[in-house]
């Protein structure tokens, strides 16, 4: 794991913290490379039953790194400077694409997956937490698009997922103005699914991260395969992957000792099974 990222594993609870404090945790590529290899493999991990994407230094994701985009503007585009080939700007395209199925497993694999934000979020360190099932903010977080203020359209899937969240105009809004938002305004919009006191975050997270974690597993990870499908799918084909996951869930160690504990009148305990 690079000291760009680092991971933590408690209660149920994976937790990546990205770890570039002095920059507001802009994405590097040791950063990237970490989450590239963490988060598929978490999900697969049958241990893990919550994932936690989180920031170092009171700060999410100030998304990408600006100042090297501003590096590699400043080089000369004149005559005597060769321009990049249609095959260099495919093969860029192509590297992006790639990393962006980091948001993709994100937001499909079959657990819950929750961002905290300690602070900023902004570009695609917000397209990364839009990914994420839910989220979680202080109250006086710097939330925003950003893209439009570097001349730039967007990525990690951010375009995908807030419309979803806030409605199409909103999102036109706030993608077109990259307008800052509060933590506490972003909850008021439905982009966050709780906002807390600087004091209290950090607990109040780890609290939530740990109920999350502690719900039946197996019918989360299907409850969140009917809702993504809901969300393009036509009706008929929801309802048959709802007939499915149903019928599949009745067969899981979960429900069978969920039921027992309904007959009792006793709290169910789930073991992700």
């Amino acid at each position: 794991m690079s000291e760009h990222l680092l991971e933590t594993f408690a209660d149920g609870v994976a937790t990546l913290t990205m770890n570039r404090p002095e920059a507001r945790n802009a994405l590097s590529g040791d950063m990237m490379a970490g989450l590239q290899e963490a988060v598929p493999r978490l999900a697969e991990d049958p241990k893990v039953r919550c994932v936690v994407l989180t920031g170092a230094g009171g700060a999410f994701c100030a998304g990408g790194d600006v100042k090297g985009f501003a590096a590699a503007a400043g080089k000369p585009t004149g005559s005597n400077a060769p321009a990049p080939s249609s095959g260099d700007l495919s093969a860029r395209i192509r590297g992006l694409r790639k990393s962006m199925e980091l948001s993709r497993l994100l937001h499909e694999m079959p657990k819950p997956t929750l961002a905290a934000i300690p602070g900023a979020a902004a570009g695609g360190g917000l397209s990364l937490a839009l990914a994420c099932d839910l989220r979680v903010a202080v109250e006086d977080a710097k939330i925003t698009t950003a893209f439009s203020k570097i001349a730039a359209s967007g990525d990690y899937g951010g375009t995908y997922f807030l419309p979803y969240l806030v409605g199409a105009a909103k999102a036109r809004e706030l993608y077109f103005t990259a307008d800052v938002i509060s933590g506490r305004e972003a909850f008021d919009l439905g982009l966050v699914n709780k906002v807390y006191g600087r004091d209290e975050f950090e607990q109040a997270a780890a609290d939530y991260a740990r109920y999350l974690a502690a719900l039946p597993t197996v019918a989360i990870g299907r409850i969140k395969q009917n809702l993504n499908a809901a969300q393009h799918r036509p009706l008929d084909e929801v309802f048959n992957l709802e007939a499915e996951n149903m019928i599949r869930s009745f067969e899981t160690e979960d429900h069978k000792n969920a039921s027992r504990a309904f007959v009792e009148k006793r709290p169910p305990v789930f073991n992700g099974r």
